[in-house]
Formats: C-alpha cells, sequence, structure tokens
C-alpha cells in the first residue's frame, strides 16, 4: 500500500529503546548510482551509549547500481528506475544472504525547504508531559504550501519564561513554555514517483529521510554537531546543506549543481564522450590550475562515430581551468544559502564537506577560498563491515540513513507529516514503519 492513500490516524506515543538486535535495509537513490545497505544493529552497553549511536552497525550487505532513470533524484524513467532498484537491492540480498521487504529511503528532490514554527503553552507552575504535547502539537502546525508534506519535525529549542537551551523541561518551574520547532518539507510528487518505482521492485518504503540530514548523521562527529556545523554533501546532480545546531537538526537547503555538472563541462569543453569526460574528471581532474603544469597532457579519444580518430592531447592544466569555474559556482551558491539561512552564527567556521563529488582533487582548498571558513573532507563513521571502497564519502548517505533510526525518536509526528503517513499501525505497511520507533 502506498505511504500516500493511507488514512490519517493518531499516532503511538514513541516508546523505549528496545535492547534487541535488529536487521535494517536501506536505499540510497542518486543521480549516479544507487545504494543497498542491510545491517546489523546490535545494542551497546550502557557506558558506551552516545548521542545518536545507541547501537553498534554492522554491514552484512552491499549493492550498488548505475543509476537509471533518475535525474538529480527525481525519476524520470519508472521502469528503468525500478529495474536499477531491483538489481542494486538484489545484490545486497545475496551478500547478506537474507530477503528484504521494505528500506529506508533517501530523498534528495522535492525542492527541500527548511521553515520555523513557533508556540507558547502557559504551565501551572510546573511542566508537564501534556504541556510539553501540547507545544509540540501547535509549533507543527505550519502552513505549508500546495502539493507539500512535513517530512522531518524535530524541535530545536525549548524555553521557559525565556531561558532556552533546555533538554528536558518536564518538572522544570516556570509560567510560559515555549518551543521552536524545524519543520522540513518536499513536493509531494517526486516522493509518489520514486515510491512508485520501489514498490514496483515489490518493496516497501518505511521512511523518506532527506539526505542532507543523513549525510549529517554520518559525517558530524558528536562535538561538531553540538557546537553548530554545515554539512555539505556533493552528489552527482545536486549539492545539499544540512546545518547542526545543539546535536539537532536545524536547517536543510540544496543546489541544483553537482559532480555531473562538472562531467558536461568538460565533456563540452573538450568535445568528448561523457563516459570518457567522467574518467578524466576522476582520473585527472584538479580545481587548482595554477599547481598544474602545461606540459602534463593526458590523451583522450574524441567524438565520433567510428570511434577511429586519433586521440586528442590534452594539458591537465586546461582541464583544471575548465573544472574550477563550475566548482567555484556551486560553493558560492553554497555561501548564499548560508548566508540566507541566517545561522551563519551558528555554523562559525565549521564546515564539512562530503559526497561523491567531494573527492575531487583541490576541491577542499577552492571550498575554503570561496566560503571562507575552514573545510574538512567527511568520511562516514562508526560502522562495520563496509569495504574499503564503500568506506568514502560517496557512502556517507547511505550510512546515516543507518544511523537514522537511532534519532527517530527525536521527531515530532504530526498527522499531516510524511512520517505520519508512513507509521498509521492500521497498515501493514505502517506496522513496519512503526518498527522503527518501538525498535530504536
Amino acid at each position: 500500500m502506498s505511504l500516500f492513500s493511507r488514512s490519517r490516524n493518531d499516532l503511538p506515543r514513541v516508546k523505549a529503546l528496545s535492547r534487541k538486535t535488529r536487521v535494517i535495509s536501506v536505499l540510497d537513490v542518486g543521480s549516479e548510482k544507487i545504494s543497498c545497505l542491510i545491517a546489523r544493529l546490535k545494542p551497546r552497553a550502557a557506558s558506551e551509549i552516545l548521542p545518536g549511536r545507541t547501537h553498534t552497525i554492522e554491514v552484512i550487505g552491499v549493492g550498488h547500481q548505475r543509476s537509471r532513470g533518475i535525474k538529480s533524484g527525481v525519476v524520470v524513467d519508472l521502469e528503468a528506475a525500478e529495474q536499477a532498484i531491483r538489481h542494486c537491492v538484489d545484490a545486497a540480498e545475496r551478500m547478506a544472504g537474507l530477503t528484504i521487504e521494505s528500506l529506508i529511503v533517501s530523498l534528495t528532490a522535492g525542492r527541500l525547504k527548511s521553515q520555523r514554527g513557533q508556540a507558547f503553552v502557559e504551565a501551572a507552575g510546573e511542566v508537564t508531559d501534556d504541556d510539553v504535547a501540547k507545544a509540540l502539537s501547535l509549533a507543527s502546525r505550519l502552513k505549508l504550501e500546495a502539493g507539500r508534506v512535513a517530512l522531518h519535525s524535530i524541535a530545536c529549542d525549548t524555553s521557559i519564561d525565556g531561558e532556552g537551551g533546555l533538554e528536558k523541561p518536564v518538572g522544570m518551574v516556570g509560567g510560559r513554555l515555549g518551543l521552536e520547532m524545524h519543520v522540513l518539507s518536499a513536493e509531494e510528487t517526486p516522493l509518489r514517483n520514486l515510491e512508485a518505482a520501489i514498490n514496483r521492485a515489490h518493496l516497501v518504503v518505511e521512511a523518506f529521510v532527506a539526505t542532507p540530514y543523513a549525510s549529517a548523521l554520518s559525517v558530524l562527529v558528536e562535538d561538531e554537531a553540538q557546537m553548530g556545523s554545515a554539512c555539505i554533501d556533493m552528489g552527482g546532480g545536486a549539492t545539499t546543506i544540512a546545518i547542526f545546531q545543539n546535536g539537532r537538526f536545524v536547517y536543510a537547503d540544496s543546489v541544483a549543481l553537482g559532480g555531473h555538472h562538472i562531467t558536461m563541462d568538460l565533456a563540452r569543453g573538450l568535445s568528448i564522450r561523457t563516459s570518457d569526460a567522467e574518467r578524466l574528471k576522476v582520473m585527472h581532474g584538479c580545481t587548482l590550475s595554477e599547481l598544474m603544469d602545461d606540459a602534463e597532457t593526458v590523451q583522450v579519444a574524441p567524438l565520433g562515430e567510428d570511434g577511429r580518430e586519433a586521440p586528442i592531447t590534452v594539458a591537465r592544466s586546461l582541464i583544471a581551468k575548465i573544472i574550477r569555474p563550475r566548482v567555484e559556482e556551486t560553493f558560492e551558491l553554497v555561501r548564499d544559502r548560508l548566508a540566507a539561512s541566517g545561522l551563519g552564527h551558528v555554523i562559525g567556521k565549521r564546515v564539512v564537506l562530503t559526497g561523491g563529488a567531494s573527492q575531487l582533487a583541490g576541491l577542499g582548498e577552492t571550498a575554503r577560498t570561496v566560503m571562507q571558513r575552514n573545510v574538512r573532507l567527511g568520511r562516514p563513521v562508526g560502522v562495520a563491515g563496509l569495504n574499503p571502497s564503500s568506506k568514502g564519502p560517496a557512502f556517507a548517505t547511505s550510512v546515516g540513513l543507518l544511523i537514522y533510526p537511532q534519532v527517530a525518536h527525536r521527531e515530532y509526528v504530526q498527522e499531516t507529516s510524511l512520517a505520519a503517513l508512513a507509521f498509521d499501525t492500521n497498515t501493514r505497511t505502517g506496522r513496519l514503519g512503526a518498527w522503527l520507533k518501538r525498535s530504536f
């Protein structure tokens, strides 16, 4: 049953963390590749529990496939997308030695948009659970544009009589409880089409998770998330932005430029095939043309019908000169989005760069120059069982999806949100989704 065809019933409360070992499966749908991970989550000892890391993660199945039928996270060919998803999941199942029925799925499309909701509740001397529940409900009642659904709703600040930064206000004395909530919404149509492609592969979507949120969960260390940091995920078709403050996800945005645009610039600028341009970018690409010697050259086949044309010789400095303008444009847009967020003071100088396209030589230096911030390359941390080729920035979102069930209890699930539709316990699919809340 589709997420979007269910009744919007009230949801059960988030229950205590389970101390059982669970197996979960995730699907990262990108413009360049589709990845499926199957992992076993084991509860940590009480002394080893960290914020957002209540379980250890051991990957037991990995599958990845060249993305087909997907452009900038949007399904453009339903049949091609279905086949790519099917082959990807099948590879992970064979490696894990088990069959999966449902997945936690990343979402880049849908023009992600962050909004802030705020509510104040009068407390009768001492803050109660009912006061907090009422404040959460009121703060989440944002008026979304037509055709949009709430993807994540997370309380980002709680105050009593103007004193903010409270973690657990229940039991505290005060007259007025204030709560601020971050609501991330997405357009419904791209979600419908992505879910349709997954359903056609005889799989069920347990929950959609925004790509920037998932990536940040996997690459930000605890101190960065607490102090305030931005995570920039450079994918094939888009670059996403996530901001964390006090350990909470407080803002997201995206720029419709990514690694594929660099590849196309090379293909057009040198009149070569797209596949050759991609290989040239990965093996010889760099954003620092001043470090390239004009005498350093590479040979590449030109465009042609029969492939018999003599290879052309290209200076590596020319490759860098083609790449750099697009990279600078991307980071200039990211810089402007960070400034427009109004959270520049929260981020300070802390920026973490991840995603498949972030591995381009010299990218970190260019990002520092354009954004005037400290930039480090982030790789997924805290996961076992991945081979070296799957431990890089390109798998940040996939690993973040495995971490997500451990922090899902932080979200407020409202009736009109996508999460609410996914957790309707009157349906089989909803019961699968509710397992996330019940188990982690």
